[in-house]
């Protein structure tokens, strides 16, 4: 899809790198994953990383390990990359703590697991469902949402019960997954609502940003104001597929576009794109409920919408609701993770909420995003050089997913719109809800009509 437009924008709410959030509670406690013989004695302590550097060493070892690498996590707390080895492989596992990594050793390979991801793809590709491996109880973890009953329950439950004994988790949802079409900063078009994610430098060096890919099938331009003129014009997008992200081009040539996340009276400066890893704590702005933040569950998650079945996806239990969607997904270091893409339950109850990496997506569009380009990286660069030592180290995993760049062709045609008609019956969930006034009061007099 080749469209473009959207209004100037003053401080677009794009990538901040975290410095002060506010109402956001930082010092959550990251979940501790058991390491039940991690420690046979051998080689030095772990290192203390921050979570970029730990996403680098990850994908390193991976590729270093081969078949003995079971999937790795961060873990919080203790401010080390934990690394899954199948049992028995000593060789490799010296490898790891030579690495400064902790050792945890596990029964399912990552081979086995990927193979497991592939029947239930096969076999329960039902609207409702999702699995992503989680490297921390080294099974895949299966989740289906309220609508999944009677015939496709039995379906779900018997192909997770055929991978074996200890391979898979089958967990209910109390909620429905849905795209959070709907709004960091709102925007508006054809009665919907998003959220701005994060401020980019497209491809030809135009001021751009990205959000989420379903949001595009409500309309080729975007306002910042609910019924106001236009200030951007979708470029690119994909929904569904292999991702859920859009590319949208700044009418106004002028228009500034920083590199920042509004959370709220403040800015939080994003320095830089990086993957994701599992354990990490993440923070989440969206226009409908605002700051939220939680932990990464999994990654390269499959999530099967009723528009469509969305892959390479980041699992979280970060809340959000309908109008979050395309909001950004960062860490307090400043390096930007995801784009909002949807899920299960909201911000009273909780729930799993799915994010695009923006690795990928920015691969797929030509994009940049902070250091990684002149114009909105502008006023990022020298800010925040722990965040951007970060940033660069995660970001070099980031052409393990470049793969998604290659159906950027097939995204422009897919573009969301084959998901249109289906994508706003499902924001017409967003009409319930009451998460506004929660947004600091910056978007309290906004309607939620998508």
């Amino acid at each position: 899809m080749s469209h473009k437009r959207i209004p100037k924008r003053k401080a677009a709410m794009a990538v901040g790198g975290v410095v002060a959030l506010g109402a956001a509670a930082i010092l959550l406690p990251n979940a501790n994953a058991s390491q039940d013989g991690a420690s046979d004695g051998v080689a030095a302590a772990p290192k203390t990383l921050k979570a970029g550097d730990a996403s680098d060493l990850a994908t390193r070892l991976a590729g270093t390990l081969g078949d003995a690498y079971a999937g790795a996590w961060y873990d919080g707390e203790d401010k080390q990359l934990v690394v899954n080895v199948v049992r028995g492989e000593n060789t490799m596992a010296l490898k790891v703590r030579s690495a400064g990594a902790e050792v945890r050793w596990v029964d399912n390979s990552m081979t086995e697991l990927e193979a497991g991801a592939w029947t239930l793809k096969s076999e329960a590709t039902i609207p409702g469902t999702s699995w992503a491996v989680d490297p921390r109880t080294n099974k895949i973890l299966v989740t289906a949402d309220s609508t999944v009953t009677g015939d496709k329950w039995d379906q779900l439950e018997s192909t997770v019960e055929n991978l074996g004994s200890g391979m898979a988790t089958l967990k209910k949802s109390a909620g429905t997954f849905r795209t959070f079409a709907s709004g960091g900063d709102a925007i508006f078009a054809g009665g919907a609502r998003c959220s701005l994610g994060f401020n980019v430098t497209a491809g030809d060096g135009s001021p751009a940003f990205l959000t989420a890919g379903h949001c595009a099938a409500a309309g080729d331009q975007w306002s910042d104001q609910q019924g106001g003129e236009p200030i951007a014009t979708v470029d690119q997008a994909l929904f569904p597929g292999a991702g859920d992200f859009a590319l949208l081009t700044y009418d106004d040539p002028a228009t500034e576009a920083p590199s920042e996340v509004n959370v709220g009276g403040q800015t939080v400066p994003i320095v830089q794109a990086a993957e994701a890893a599992v354990g990490q704590q993440v923070f989440r702005m969206g226009s409908t409920t605002g700051l939220a933040d939680g932990q990464v569950l999994g990654l390269n998650a499959t999530v099967n919408y009723p528009e469509g079945t969305v892959t390479g996806l980041i699992q979280t239990d970060v809340c959000a609701e309908p109008g979050d969607s395309g909001g950004s997904l960062f860490t307090q270091d400043g390096l930007a993770i995801g784009l909002t893409s949807g899920g299960s339950g909201d911000c009273t109850v909780g729930g799993e909420t799915f994010f695009q990496p923006v690795t990928t997506a920015l691969e797929a569009v030509g994009a940049t995003l902070g250091d990684g380009g002149a114009g909105a990286g502008g006023q990022a660069g020298g800010q925040e050089q722990g965040a951007g030592q970060d940033a660069g180290d995660g970001e070099a995993g980031a052409d393990d997913q470049a793969g998604a760049g290659d159906q950027a062709g097939a995204g422009d045609q897919a573009d969301g719109q084959d998901a249109g008609t289906g994508q706003d019956g499902a924001g017409g969930q967003d009409g319930t809800g009451t998460g506004s006034g929660r947004h600091s009061g910056q978007d309290s007099g906004l309607s939620r009509t998508h």
